[in-house]
């Protein structure tokens, strides 16, 4: 803190200062999700299929990028009431922008819509998120924000001194239509991760969701919207909130998204016949009376929270994986178990459960630091019995990452199948920052259909043509895709 403050002395003859510091919140009345009525389209589709089953919630895993896309698109559209939205990032590119338009259009409709942001990503796009502020149906709130909104150099002085809190990220993803229908699971929204890139796309996995679950997912989303971290823009910065900024947004906006609509994205997008069948209101669901959202305490971002270093996810998880009888799959990009995590993962395996994991090869990494982190606990994993795959980087013949079948991809993935019964999809990498500084969130569903759908995903993704099986052979580490072996 010294060196912070004597720095921007120092500092202080030639540029504004930039250690501005965060002052805490003003009180702010809390704010509730609107509740579910009989009114839109979505409360009809939707609300007849809650009626059949009652007691009971619909899942649908949602796997390739082009579906939760248009499953967000389409929702955004049918809305009649309200848009809740929690992200880490949004992207300013072609499917970002397209969705801020379908949001923009849904609360000139008279929709209320909620934008829950986190901030680090943000700061960047922070006029635009300021201009749909403006708008007299659509809040918008940033999750643990820098006092300074623009500047790289302001953003560093201010982070001399507020390090420890600006490295605490809010990494929940949540959507949520009318209180209806709720997508959430490891996607950002952004081109990579609809498959919409024609370099790198995320092989990524979401759950859509109706029936009461959809209404814990909200009350997760008013936790972390009344948090005291959560800072409506007025008051981040008041002078960027005004009507001028509106009309220029939309006026830039607008030829974006004409423009999307106009791409191969969008011609492709058309002729998938699955995403054809959301369009016409065709949402098959899985149904089960066994469920929970579980979501950190927001609080967490500040370091006060309770449970295994605060994570809230972690402490529902680690019983449900120990209580395990036969096996546990996981499919983790940044996966750095450590040596608590490698202990105990090899005591289930050693316990009767087999354990196998896929994770990111370090060409397919898009952050090699954490798979140094792997790296170092991988023979333990090994020889402690657990099975190890890494994805290759480049697309293989069995998942669709891109309508563009050319880019190369990354696992973004989040999810656990457990006895072949119980599934858990989410936000949430097995990894410390996860489980020590991020907020995350998932959802665990008792399901052997959708257990088994996991399943068909690790064996699909762990074949010779899309992932390295990596095993420990007279000391020395092997890579092995059934047709070429490279030993370390």
């Amino acid at each position: 803190m010294r060196i912070a403050r004597g720095l921007c002395m120092g500092l202080a003859t030639i540029i504004p200062c930039g250690c501005a510091s965060l002052e805490p919140r003003l009180e702010l009345p809390a704010q509730s999700a609107l509740a579910p009525g009989t009114g839109t389209r979505l409360d009809r589709l939707v609300g007849d299929a809650e009626a059949r089953h009652p007691g009971q919630s619909g899942f649908r895993l949602v796997r390739e990028g082009p579906e939760a896309f248009a499953i967000r698109a389409v929702s955004a559209r049918e809305s009649g009431r309200s848009i809740d939205v929690q992200t880490y990032i949004w992207h300013a590119d072609l499917t970002g922008n397209y969705l801020a338009l379908v949001l923009l259009e849904a609360a000139d409709r008279g929709v209320k819509v909620r934008l829950l942001v986190d901030d680090m990503d943000a700061r960047g796009s922070n006029r635009e998120f300021a201009a749909l502020a403006a708008h007299e149906n659509i809040d918008v709130r940033m999750f643990n924000p820098t006092a300074s909104r623009e500047g790289t150099l302001a953003f560093a002085l201010e982070a001399l001194g507020s390090a420890r809190r600006l490295n605490r990220r809010m990494h929940n993803k949540t959507w949520i239509v009318d209180n209806r229908l709720a997508v959430a699971g490891g996607r950002n929204l952004g081109d990579e991760y609809f498959g919409a890139s024609e370099d790198v796309n995320f092989v990524d996995l979401d759950f859509a969701m109706t029936g009461p679950i959809v209404r814990d997912a909200s009350a997760s989303f008013d936790r972390y919207w009344n948090a005291p971290l959560a800072y409506p823009m007025e008051l981040l910065d008041p002078p960027a909130v005004t009507s001028s900024a509106l009309a220029t947004l939309r006026q830039r906006v607008k030829p974006l998204a004409e423009q999307a609509k106009r791409s191969k994205y969008a011609s492709e997008l058309g002729n998938d016949q699955g995403v054809r069948r959301l369009v016409d209101g065709d949402w098959p669901m899985l149904w089960t009376s066994q469920f929970q959202f579980v979501a950190d305490d927001p609080l967490k971002a500040i370091g006060q929270a309770e449970g295994f270093t605060g994570s809230t996810v972690l402490d529902t998880l680690a019983p449900v994986i120990r209580a395990s009888k036969s096996n546990v799959t996981i499919i983790s990009p940044y996966f750095v178990p450590g040596p608590r995590g490698t202990e105990f993962l090899v005591g289930i395996d050693r316990a009767g459960s087999r354990v196998r994991v896929l994770t990111n090869s370090l060409a397919a990494n898009d952050v090699a630091l954490v798979y140094g982190g792997y790296s170092e606990t991988r023979e333990d994993l090994l020889e402690g019995g657990i099975e190890l795959w890494e994805l290759k980087p480049t697309p293989g013949t069995e998942i669709k990452t891109s309508l563009f079948g050319s880019s190369g991809v990354s696992l973004h993935t989040k999810a656990l199948a457990i006895d072949n019964r119980i599934v858990f999809v989410g936000s949430y990498n097995l990894d410390p920052r996860s489980t020590s500084l991020n907020c995350e969130q998932g959802i665990l569903v008792e399901s052997p259909e959708i257990a088994a759908e996991v399943g068909q995903m690790f064996l699909n993704d762990s074949r010779g043509d899309r992932a390295w099986s990596v095993t420990l052979q007279q000391g020395r580490l092997r890579w092995n895709d059934g047709t070429k072996t490279w030993d370390l």
